[in-house]
């Protein structure tokens, strides 16, 4: 993994679109990185409240925006000379989002996804569904993950994260836009381990959240951790990635992360499970997107045409689907009952 530290000598105009806590997060990095940044807003009011109290209340509570940050609901006016776009949309509505943008999006601009998740029913990455909505080359496709709790890095406590591309000059020149003083960027070309790392890592932060509702301690969970992070990478390598990417940021990291906090939307949405809420329910008390929920069946149907096991990924199908009482996931390590190789 290599890191690039340059600070961008001239603002690069910039355009977020999505202002859940995600977006508009990442939008703070970029404009505090010394870059022009518009966000996209689908509500008006609170396009207004960022433009003119740099504030969002519905998703940053108590988070100052800074002032050269503005947003809009008109999608021309955000994307209007933008040089990079990053997209901070649901993952199971990016397609519809990118069919009302693509001929609005800049002529050689470089599309860089904040999304980790599958789409259903095509199991598609996000940066296949931008490859295929978009018919642009993967050199102006990157991906950005990593340990990236949104609000975290909102009170600017210090992070890392990896900028993904085919094409390394891509994604050098994403890391170099996209850091500051509290965010650091590094590299890497494996777009698969990269993308894959951010998804499946959600999984296993729903399964840590249901055993840590259900009151299992601290070695259930890292039991569940150390076991998940062996099938993310089992999943990954089977289909193109490096290894070691799921061991780097965009895997461990973002793994350990998102399993230990309290932040986190998936080990929230788990927990509800794990106290005794039903999937309908947890679904009707999240504010936002937990994009681990949408993702289990799709990678579950991977999984399968690729012969891999995934057993604490179905465990976590199980519980959803209520078919697996939730006190009952722990034990599931593996696929049967038969002595395992580490």
């Amino acid at each position: 993994m290599n890191d690039n530290a340059e600070t961008p000598e001239t603002p690069r105009r910039v355009a977020v679109l999505g202002a859940g806590s995600w977006g508009t997060t990442f939008s703070k990095i970029l404009a505090d990185g010394g870059n022009d940044v518009a966000l996209w807003a689908r509500r008006p009011e609170l396009a207004r409240e960022i433009s003119q109290s740099k504030r969002n209340s519905d998703y940053l509570p108590g988070i100052n925006l800074p002032r050269s940050l503005w947003a809009s609901d008109k999608l021309p006016e955000v994307l209007d000379g933008a040089e990079q776009v990053y997209l901070s949309v649901p993952a199971q509505s990016l397609r519809e989002n990118l069919r009302i943008v693509r001929e609005l999006i800049p002529e050689n601009a470089i599309i860089v996804s904040l999304m980790k998740g599958v789409e259903k029913g095509t199991g598609a990455r996000m940066s296949e569904v931008i490859l295929q909505e978009l018919g642009i080359d993967p050199s102006r496709v990157a991906v950005a993950s990593g340990p990236n709790l949104a609000l975290e890095i909102a009170k600017e406590q210090p992070t890392a994260a990896v900028m993904s591309s085919a094409s390394l000059e891509t994604a050098t020149a994403v890391a170099v836009t996209a850091r500051n003083r509290y965010f650091r960027s590094f590299v890497n070309t494996d777009v698969i381990g990269t993308e894959f790392g951010g998804v499946l890592k959600n999984l296993i932060a729903v399964a840590i959240g249901i055993v840590d509702g259900v009151g299992y301690g601290e070695n259930t969970k890292a039991s569940i951790i150390t076991r998940g992070l062996a099938e993310m990478t089992d999943f990954s390598v089977a289909f193109g990635a490096r290894a070691e990417t799921l061991a780097g940021l965009a895997g461990l990291g973002d793994l350990i992360a998102t399993c230990e906090s309290s932040l986190s939307r998936n080990n929230t949405a788990g927990r509800l499970l794990g106290q005794g809420y039903s999937f309908s329910e947890v679904i009707k008390q999240m504010n936002q997107t937990a994009e681990g929920l949408s993702s289990v069946a799709p990678i579950l149907e991977l999984a399968l045409s690729k012969g891999v096991d995934m057993p604490i990924a179905s465990q976590v199908a199980e519980v959803l689907a209520g078919t697996l009482a939730p006190r009952d996931i722990a034990p599931h390590l593996t696929t049967d009952d038969l002595p395992q190789g580490e």
